[in-house]
Order: structure tokens, then C-alpha cells, then sequence
């Protein structure tokens, strides 16, 4: 009878516990998966921009490539001091002021005049974008232990394909219906509309996004202690709360996380720089159907990052949870390019994007699982900043091999064997003394 309660016990204790949880999950996650959007879409909406743009100004190719990645150098030298600020001042301050800082520079791009200011302002918006990617990846950590945090994750990080289906159309009418009203050319438009989504929602943070679950009115005290309870033991042997900027670089751990990070963000960016491209080699259809078809990797990623993120957490498995989709989306990138048929070259590339979309949200699960407080703050910082470096470099990678060999399959082949080498890195950081990260739980 004892062994009989005790299991009607912890039955009880696990309904409440996910009871608690699923209700911080639907308070919090959606209001930022919300901002994520925006975030994604002010980011990469240069691409549409440019449709109109180089005819009106002439911006060259060259010069487009090296105004779109130059977001990332800004980005990379401001990720690790805004993330302590948001560390030391709190959520809902700092997340407000990033917000409402990237919507004043990118509607800015709206009087973009030549080159010089295209590069000015593009890197501009990466300095006031800068912190909160990793930002809201530390936050997380603030209100859900480990255990629970690689579904979460990637629920928030479904961001990215779905402002992969509404941005297109979106921009698209916008350019379309906007056009010379008022002496301006549709991008310009574009520009100031889609920036303002991101200062109503950088108005409401501070009322959305309480820094800490004591903070949060619509927890009872039962409640806060539970989430406290957990976090606190939620900190397995190794588990670092301070660190300074210059130990960071010459980590031997973090540097490993951001190549592996580096690897996951070649690979997403690699392959949402050239979808478009990709699809029109096999539709040849016109830019409306390219649209179109484009929504279809974007669907199958989303549904396959919360079945993915679910079964991770279920399992507490994180090492091979990341290496299987890593190599399932180099090996799709291979022989996409051989497909000779529509039907089975499209399916290639819903494989692509549901594995290459997937791998970043389970990444996340392991530098959060050894580092806490400052130290999170700093570490997640530089392995964002690092890996993002990657949205400079794939672009030009990809461009400049398929330019000079006349073949995209080379191109993709490239891009695959990165991959390949972050899941290599996985499972090496899997087997070294320092292992806590990659350790399956």
C-alpha cells in the first residue's frame, strides 16, 4: 500500500509540476516568438529591399552581399556586452531597448541614398539587434530548467520558419501596393511598415515579460517556489556563474560550442540565403510560385522542431538528438542538386530545412546546461556572436564557389562537410573530461 501512494504521489507531484510549467510556457513563449518574427523579418526583408532598391540607386551585386552580411560584424562586437546588460539591468528593460533601438534603425534603411549609407545603416542594425537572440535564450533559462528547455526552445525558434511564411507574401505587397505613393519606391515603404510591429511590441515588454518568476503577478507563491526549487537544483557538477569577457575566447569548451554553432548557422543561413534560388532552378516557374513553394519547407521545419525538441526533452537525450540532424541535412544537400524531378527535389529540401532549422533550438540545450548567472550571460553572448559570423561567411562562401566553379552542387558539397564536421565536434565534446554539456541525461 506504501509503494502504491508513493506512485499515486509522484504522479500527483509530475501533473502539477508540468501544470506550472505549461502555464509560464503560454504566458511567456508566444509574446516572444512574436518578437522573433519581427526580429527575423527586419533582418533578412533587405533581401525584397534589394528587388527594388539596386535598379533605383545602383547598388551593385557586390556591394548588396557585402551590405546584407555586414549586419553580422555589428552584431558579433555587441552580443557579449549587451547580454550582460540585459544580465545586470533585467529583462524587461533591456529587451524594450533593443527592440525599440532596431526599429528606429531599420526603418532608417527607408533613406538609404548609396552604398555608403546602406553599409552605415545595415551595420548599425546589427550593433542595436545585437543581445537579443541570446538575450531570450538566457531569459528561458531564467524560468525552465534544463530538463524541460529543449522543447520551449524550439517552440520560440519556430519563429524563424514562420517568418519565413508570412514575410515573402508580406513584403512582396507591401513593395507591390506601396509603390510611388507619396514619391517613395515600394521597398522604402517596406522599410518603415515592418518596423513598426517592433516598437508596439518593444512598448509592451515591460508589462509582458517580468525579469524573474518572482516578478510575475499571475504566479501564486506555490508556484514561484516550485520553478525556484527546480532551477536551483537543476546545477550539475561544473556548472560555472562567472566569467569575464577575455577567459571567454580562450575557453576550450565555448570556443568548441561556437564551432558547432558556427556549423548549425552555415547551414541555416546557407540555406535560407538560396532557397529561393534553389526552387526556381527546379520549378522555373515565376516569382509568385517560387513564394509559394518556398512555404513548404518552411511548414515541414516547424511541425519537425517541436516533435524533435518533444523528444529530446522526453528522452534526455541532447548528443544525438543534434548530430542525427546535422547529418540528415548535409547528406540532403548533397543530393538535392542530382534530383531530377520536381516532386522528389522539393521533398530534398523540405528534409534540408526541417533538419538544418531543427539543429539550432537542440544546440541551445547544451551550452545552458553547464553555465549560470554571469557566466551564461558572457558564454551564450560569444558563442551567438561567433556562430553568426557564419551569416557573413555562407553567403559569400556559397557565391563565391558556385561563381567559380559554374556548379551549386560544389557549393551545397561544401556546405554539407561543415556540417558533417559540427557533428563530429558534438561527439568529441561528448567524449573529452569536460563533457557536461554534451552528456545525454
Amino acid at each position: 500500500m506504501e509503494n502504491t501512494n508513493g506512485i499515486v504521489g509522484e504522479g500527483a507531484a509530475q501533473a502539477q509540476a508540468d501544470a506550472v510549467y505549461r502555464k509560464v510556457k503560454w504566458r511567456l513563449v508566444p509574446f516572444l516568438m512574436a518578437c522573433y518574427v519581427v526580429a527575423y523579418l527586419d533582418r533578412v526583408n533587405v533581401g525584397f529591399a534589394k528587388l527594388g532598391m539596386s535598379g533605383e540607386l545602383g547598388i551593385s551585386e557586390a556591394a548588396y552581399g557585402l551590405g546584407a552580411g555586414i549586419f553580422f560584424i555589428g552584431y558579433f562586437l555587441f552580443e557579449i556586452p549587451s547580454n550582460m546588460a540585459l544580465h545586470r539591468f533585467g529583462a524587461r528593460r533591456w529587451i524594450a531597448r533593443i527592440m525599440i533601438s532596431w526599429a528606429v534603425v531599420s526603418a532608417g534603411c527607408a533613406f538609404i541614398e548609396g552604398e555608403m549609407s546602406f553599409y552605415i545603416l545595415r551595420f548599425l542594425l546589427g550593433v542595436a539587434e545585437a543581445g537579443f537572440f541570446p538575450g531570450i535564450i538566457l531569459y528561458l533559462s531564467y524560468w525552465f530548467p534544463s530538463s524541460r528547455r529543449g522543447e520551449v526552445i524550439a517552440l520560440f525558434m519556430v519563429s524563424i520558419p514562420l517568418a519565413g511564411i508570412v514575410g515573402g507574401p508580406l513584403s512582396g505587397l507591401i513593395m507591390e501596393g506601396m509603390d510611388g505613393i507619396g514619391g517613395w519606391g515600394g521597398w522604402r515603404w517596406m522599410f518603415v511598415i515592418e518596423a513598426l510591429p517592433a516598437v508596439v511590441l518593444g512598448c509592451l515588454v515591460p508589462r509582458m515579460l517580468p525579469s524573474r518568476p518572482a516578478e510575475a503577478e499571475w504566479l501564486d507563491d506555490s508556484e514561484c517556489a516550485w520553478i525556484e526549487r527546480d532551477l536551483a537544483a537543476d546545477e550539475p557538477e561544473g556548472v560555472r556563474h562567472h566569467a569575464r569577457i577575455r577567459d571567454v575566447f580562450g575557453d576550450p569548451q565555448i570556443m568548441r560550442l561556437a564551432l558547432i554553432y558556427f556549423g548549425c548557422i552555415m547551414g541555416q543561413y546557407g540555406f535560407t540565403f538560396w532557397l529561393p534560388t534553389m526552387i526556381d532552378d527546379i520549378s522555373g516557374g515565376s516569382p509568385l510560385v517560387v513564394g509559394l513553394f518556398s512555404v513548404l519547407p518552411y511548414a515541414c521545419a516547424a511541425v519537425v522542431m517541436l516533435l524533435v525538441g518533444r523528444s529530446s526533452d522526453r528522452t534526455g537525450e541532447r548528443r544525438w538528438h543534434l548530430i542525427l540532424p546535422l547529418l540528415v541535412c548535409a547528406a540532403a544537400l548533397i543530393v538535392t542538386p542530382m534530383a531530377q524531378n520536381p516532386v522528389p527535389a522539393i521533398a530534398l529540401l523540405c528534409l534540408a530545412a526541417a533538419s538544418t532549422l531543427t539543429a539550432s533550438p537542440l544546440f541551445w540545450n547544451l551550452p545552458t546546461a553547464f553555465l549560470r548567472g554571469s557566466a551564461a550571460a558572457v558564454g551564450i553572448a560569444a558563442i551567438n556572436s561567433v556562430g553568426n559570423l557564419a551569416g557573413f561567411a555562407s553567403p559569400l562562401l556559397i557565391g563565391w564557389i558556385s561563381g567559380t566553379t559554374g556548379s551549386r552542387a560544389t557549393a551545397t558539397a561544401v556546405l554539407a562537410l561543415i556540417l558533417i564536421v559540427a557533428a563530429i565536434a558534438v561527439f568529441a565534446g561528448s567524449r573529452s573530461p569536460a563533457k557536461a554539456a554534451f552528456a545525454s541525461r
